[in-house]
């Protein structure tokens, strides 16, 4: 996977990335599927909750179940979208694309300082010792060939 040769050091970065990018993608599928077998769980505890000990239905009434079973069913909703759909609106090349634009930002800003440190700091100019039209009489070292 990774190359041993000097030359090629950014094609091992670049496959370092894709391997992390896809280790992250495997995570969150990992993630969304825990959620589902956690909701089926969660929806047959509810039901038997309720209709089979009649749990909460002093409180909250006969088939609240199917409320909470509803709301947990939005949220994964929301996760499964949030994986699936959103990841590949705002994926790697997005996060990619979105740091360009903030270094640029960054950039851009650091040079309007710099100007402004310029003009209300200016540096003294040093004083001129040495002119390039001057000859200098140092003599050559002999060659010793």
């Amino acid at each position: 996977m990774f190359s041993k040769s000097k030359n090629s050091k950014e094609i091992d970065s670049e496959q370092r990335e894709q391997y992390e990018y896809a280790r992250a993608r495997i995570k969150q599928k990992k993630n969304l599927m825990r959620h589902f077998v956690f909701f089926l769980a969660g929806s047959v505890l509810f039901i038997v909750l309720d209709e089979f000990l009649n749990v909460g239905q002093e409180i909250i009434g006969n088939g609240w179940y199917t409320w909470a079973i509803l709301i947990w069913a939005f949220f994964f909703l929301v996760h499964l979208l949030n994986v699936f759909l959103l990841n590949s609106f705002m994926g790697k090349e997005w996060e990619d694309q979105q740091i360009m634009k903030l270094k640029a930002k960054q950039a851009e800003r650091m040079a309007e300082l710099q100007k402004k440190i310029d003009k209300d700091f200016p540096l003294p100019k040093a004083p001129e010792t040495f002119n390039a039209k001057t000859e200098i009489d140092i003599p050559l070292p002999p060659d010793t060939k």
